[in-house]
């Protein structure tokens, strides 16, 4: 693959398809952008085959200078790889999702071919301005999706997205700005290396997290979230769900943490602080929630509260496990969603009261959503299980009361997921609408058993997933160790760091 611009024709295919989708009808678009993202999927297979664990930390590089100042640069390590994966496995099931729409279908292909492209963008970026444009643009194709295709609420819910998301980012593209002064390049493989002033990372951590935390969203600006959900078609949830989430996560990865190790450090604390009132506050709230798209909504916010919980902890298994984690809600909250559509696209609405005993009439459709279920609770064998035991043993190594708390969190998930699907599955029938709703059609298998088979495949063989990232998470670590000794950056609630530093604690005291 040396030489050959693999990453630069994973962008251009869905571009060139996604303009071509406005052009033809509507079944033509539709076929196109099916295959579009199915020649992507292909490719990010070609991708994971040619990645070398073990080699340079950046492959498949590519460099060309657009204007001075400005350079197309891409290249990926591990972690950008998995994420990459995940978008490209997930895009082809969105176009699949949207039968229900039925209006300028040509437009809406091509707001989703759009957000393909820089989706990709963003994590194979390696240049600093090219990037924050990858990652700005991604809002217009969502806003779109959301605006003109969403529900009732769909005006104010488009407009809560796009101000939350875009004003959080003013203050990194001033960042940016003066980073590439500093340091002579704007080349992302360089900045993670480059040693900037002390006094200057607070305010560059600070503007690059008023960007990511609305991004991932971290409370207490994660309101914008709900709306977001609640009014976009479902493969509108499933992509916002599945990937943008995560791109304020890959931000933290590949920015604050190596970029700014010093400022991560000093900074745990709040990290930790909003995590833990994020984790306990936004599960509470799920389960109270009578709509389905909601409650997924608010376990999505508790589920990067445990994310950033574990990748503040600075350890292999809180880094590691944040990244599996990410990993794994793409899939489990994209297929949670998908079940959510199934049945809103039979009876036309998301109030859980309107359901009940559906695994008596519909049996399969039952059994794939007890497996997302489990999933997301957590059930050892799913993918839930590998990421959140990680994320929770590293945080233990930060604080016991992180990891008690955090913790928590995972049990309150149980409830109201368990809760949830008590009240759709089981039951008494007592609407005959519902009770008459026919099971799984072939379309609908399509799309949720790749991603069952993903999440098993993830729950029983984590390492395929974990050996890529681990040079990567192995770099972050030494950054975070050669900045200030991890022990200081923790907020000292509870156990020590280590089993080593226990028996120190012991000795000392």
């Amino acid at each position: 693959m040396n030489g050959f611009p693999i990453l630069s024709l994973m962008l251009a295919v869905p571009l060139v398809a996604g303009l071509a989708c406005l052009l033809v009808d509507a079944k033509l678009a539709r076929i196109l952008a099916l295959g579009a993202t199915l020649i992507d999927l292909a490719l990010g297979a070609v991708l994971w085959c040619n990645f070398e664990v073990g080699a340079d930390q950046f492959q498949f590089r590519e460099q060309s200078q657009i204007f001075a100042g400005f350079d197309w640069r891409l290249g990926i390590d591990g972690i950008a790889l998995v994420l990459i994966e995940l978008s490209v496995f997930l895009m082809p099931i969105c176009i699949l999702a949207s039968r229900a729409i039925e209006k300028r279908v040509g437009e809406y292909m091509a707001a989703f071919l759009l957000m393909e492209t820089l989706m990709i963008g963003v994590f194979a970026a390696q240049d600093l301005y090219l990037f924050y444009i990858m990652f700005e643009a991604g809002l217009i194709p969502m806003y779109l999706i959301i605006g003109v295709w969403g529900g009732a609420e769909r005006i104010y819910a488009s407009y809560k997205f796009f101000l939350y998301t875009l004003l959080g980012s003013v203050l990194m593209l001033i960042a940016m700005i003066w980073m590439a002064k500093e340091a002579g390049t704007t080349d992302i493989s360089q900045l993670m290396a480059y040693d900037f002033p002390a006094e200057a990372q607070w305010w560059l951590w600070l503007a690059f997290f008023a960007s990511f935390a609305v991004k991932m969203p971290m409370w207490p600006v994660h309101t914008w979230l709900p709306d977001a959900h609640v009014q976009a078609p479902t493969a509108g949830s499933v992509i916002l769900a599945g990937v943008l989430l995560k791109m304020g996560g890959y931000g933290f990865i590949r920015f604050s943490l190596p970029m700014f190790p010093q400022a991560s450090a000093d900074f745990a604390w709040l990290v930790f602080a909003l995590s833990m009132v994020a984790v306990i506050y936004t599960s509470l709230v799920a389960l109270v929630q009578e709509d389905m798209k909601k409650l997924i909504a608010y376990s999505s916010v508790a589920h990067m509260a445990i994310v950033t919980a574990g990748m503040f902890a600075f350890n292999t298994q809180g880094l590691e496990g944040s990244i599996v984690v990410m990993l794994s809600h793409g899939l489990v909250s994209a297929a949670l969603f998908l079940c959510v559509g199934v049945i809103y696209d039979r009876l036309h609405t998301r109030e859980i009261s309107r359901y009940g005993g559906l695994s008596i009439n519909m049996p399969k459709y039952a059994l794939f959503f007890m497996l997302f279920t489990m999933a997301s609770v957590g059930l050892p064998g799913t993918s839930g299980f590998v990421g959140e035991f990680l994320s929770l043993a590293g945080a233990y190594q930060a604080s016991s009361w992180l990891a008690f708390v955090t913790g928590m969190g995972v049990i309150l998930g149980a409830g109201y997921m368990l809760y949830l699907y008590r009240r759709i599955a089981f039951g008494d029938q007592r609407n005959a609408d519902a009770a008459a709703m026919p099971d799984l059609d072939l379309r609908e298998w399509v799309m949720l058993a790749p991603i069952a088979a993903a999440v098993l495949w993830m729950g029983i063989y984590p390492e395929s997933f974990l050996a890529p990232i681990r040079d990567d998470v192995r770099f972050i670590e030494a950054r975070m160790a050669a900045a200030r000794p991890v022990g200081d950056a923790q907020l000292h609630l509870g156990q020590p760091k280590s089993v080593e530093d226990h028996a120190q604690h012991k000795e000392t005291h």
